[in-house]
């Protein structure tokens, strides 16, 4: 589905000269999961990646994303970011530290640059989804494009649900 108005996440794909499609799909306030996007989108959760916010105590704020239908592995991630333990962010912060509400939380057009691990499934697929950084807005690129417009590491942080 197209979707005209831009996102600053869509303008840094664009100013990068990444190739990126967008998806426009009907969300629910209730229920703004990855999960329920992937599904609306007709998607495999598999692709479609979630984008939380996370305190380490060492590094600080930092962006994993994983595959919809698992959880973050604390644990895993801690270890990966190199702090002794993470913890996810208050979601009233979330917005301050980010720029984005709830359910559209993107590792693109940040106010600060974080860092950003992802889930190493990532490089599975030809194409995944992000949010575009607005509610019922997806973007699909390949995984090889996110990792670099993001500078992000990978590594075993996912956990089935």
């Amino acid at each position: 589905m197209n979707y005209t108005e831009k996102t600053n996440a869509m303008r840094i794909l664009e100013r990068a000269g990444i190739p990126f499609e967008i998806h426009k799909y009907a969300y629910d306030e209730d229920d703004l999961s990855a999960e329920k996007a992937a599904d609306a989108l007709g998607m495999p959760r598999e692709r479609v990646f979630k984008t939380l916010a996370l305190r380490g105590e060492r590094r600080g704020v930092l962006l994993a994303l994983v595959p919809a239908g698992t959880d973050i592995d604390l644990k895993k991630l801690a270890k990966a970011s190199g702090d002794k333990r993470v913890e996810l962010v208050p979601l009233r912060e979330v917005r301050k530290l980010t720029g984005y509400e709830r359910g559209a939380v993107t590792p693109l057009a940040l106010p600060k640059r974080y860092p950003v691990v992802i889930d190493e499934t990532v490089e599975l697929w030809p194409s995944v989804g992000i949010s575009a950084g607005m509610r019922g807005v997806e973007i699909v690129l390949s995984p090889g494009d996110l990792l670099q417009i993001t500078f992000a590491e990978t590594a075993d942080i996912a956990r089935s649900s």
